[in-house]
């Protein structure tokens, strides 16, 4: 489990396709504290250590299903992504639960600076997921809280920090996002649906 508060960027220094996989091979700042077999977040995508091979770099590995659900299929080489490690038991619970499992891609339709922040809107294709008014969200594994919501879209606002620590600062309009929405508001609704 995870919680959306993102420790830090890896930079994407290698990839390799093995059938319909793909091997990608990552640098980051906590490269040496990974251990093989240890599950990361890379923007918002639950991912297994396979390999660490040194240099600050380490290796994950995505399925076909985790590359058509998902936008780590449009990643190329020098790209950064959003890294989370599993929320320690005895941590606190800076964001909200996230599982790392991409419901659907969203994508980016403005982004507006204001009063020193910018707002993102995103829109999403209309099914089961949704979002509330000041509820919780996961875009590209980051915690944040929606509003101006609707069956398709939401906005976020995004600040100074957040913009400058997360691949926020390199989304521009048409980007595609993953998207995680609120495990609690999902199973609220599924128990709602079969009343």
């Amino acid at each position: 489990m995870f919680t959306g508060i993102i420790e830090t960027l890896g930079k994407l220094k290698k990839l390799q396709k093995d059938g319909t996989n793909i091997h990608f091979t990552f640098e980051s700042s906590i490269s040496h504290e990974l251990k093989v077999d240890q599950s990361l977040a890379h923007n918002g995508v639950c991912l297994t250590v396979v390999e660490l091979v040194g240099n600050g770099q380490y290796v994950v590995t995505a399925i076909d299903e985790t590359l058509q659900r998902t936008n780590l299929g449009e990643l190329r080489l020098g790209d950064e992504v959003n890294l989370e490690r599993c929320m320690a038991a005895n941590g606190r619970f800076d964001g909200h639960i996230v599982q790392g499992h991409v419901d659907q891609l969203g994508k980016v339709v403005s982004v507006e600076e204001r009063g020193g922040s910018n707002i993102f809107d995103i829109k999403h294709e209309e099914d089961d997921n949704f979002t509330v008014d000041k509820g919780s969200i996961t875009v590209n594994g980051v915690s944040l809280t929606a509003f101006d919501t609707s069956n398709t879209g939401f906005s976020v606002a995004i600040i100074p920090y957040t913009l400058e620590h997360t691949c926020f600062k390199d989304l521009k309009l048409g980007d595609t996002v993953n998207l995680e929405f609120d495990i609690i508001g999902k199973y609220v609704a599924r128990m709602m649906a079969k009343r």
